[in-house]
């Protein structure tokens, strides 16, 4: 019997480009806020949207335009004596923690006349975050805030046709229409389940099949 084949997962660091975004009803809303920029209400804006929503591709695709500097929003306050005026900020993941302090004083320059602009990404409301400092907590309350939704059908199905158009995934008749009504609702899933069903496509040198498509369901259900 023949060893198969090596499958190596050559493809693919996940493509945050524009021209890689797919704009559905699920997220038009805030990617014309976040296209909006620099005219945000005070400088900064809020992009909230659960896990698997696009908000870390849709904040690329702002950073690359605005040649932003991603700071750690955990350690605000040793950072901010080098932002400068005119900069553009990113901070993501602030549902996961921040400097409060750094980032009230933040906050403030982009909202005086620093020019300086922030974007800020979380999976929650600021209302669901442990914020302590009252005028913070305020601040984050007034700010301009664009929502992502989980992706609906039209967006998943952009977003698997190409990922598979990416890899060059061979894939028979119907298998598409058999994943999209049974995969997590997410992007992040959607890359994941393409990148393990092309390499065991490699692998098996055939086509992704529906039984194929049923275990990669399958493999990815149990990580």
């Amino acid at each position: 019997m023949k060893a198969a084949q090596l499958a190596l997962d050559l493809a693919l660091q996940p493509d945050y480009s524009a021209d890689a975004y797919c704009v559905t009803d699920a997220n038009i809303a805030a990617w014309r806020t976040v296209e909006r920029w620099p005219r945000w209400r005070y400088g900064h804006l809020l992009l909230v949207g659960p896990a698997g929503s696009g908000k870390t591709h849709l904040a690329g695709i702002w950073a690359q335009r605005a040649k932003a500097r991603p700071l750690d929003p955990q350690d605000l306050s040793k950072s901010l004596k080098s932002v400068q005026r005119g900069e553009a900020v990113l901070l993501e993941d602030l549902h996961t923690g921040i400097d409060e302090d750094g980032l009230f004083h933040l906050l403030n320059r982009a909202a005086g006349d620093a020019g300086v602009t922030v974007l800020m990404t979380a999976s929650r409301p600021p209302v669901d975050w442990p914020v302590e400092l009252p005028d913070l907590a305020s601040r984050l309350t007034a700010a301009e805030t664009a929502v992502l939704h989980e992706p609906d059908d039209a967006l998943l199905r952009q977003v698997m046709e190409k990922l598979i158009r990416d890899r060059r995934t061979p894939m028979t008749a119907g298998v598409l229409e058999y994943l999209l009504t049974r995969m997590d609702r997410s992007v992040d899933y959607a890359r994941a389940l393409v990148a393990w069903l092309d390499r065991e496509a490699l692998a098996r040198k055939g086509p992704v099949t529906r039984t194929l498509a049923r275990e990669g369901l399958a493999a990815l259900s149990t990580e």
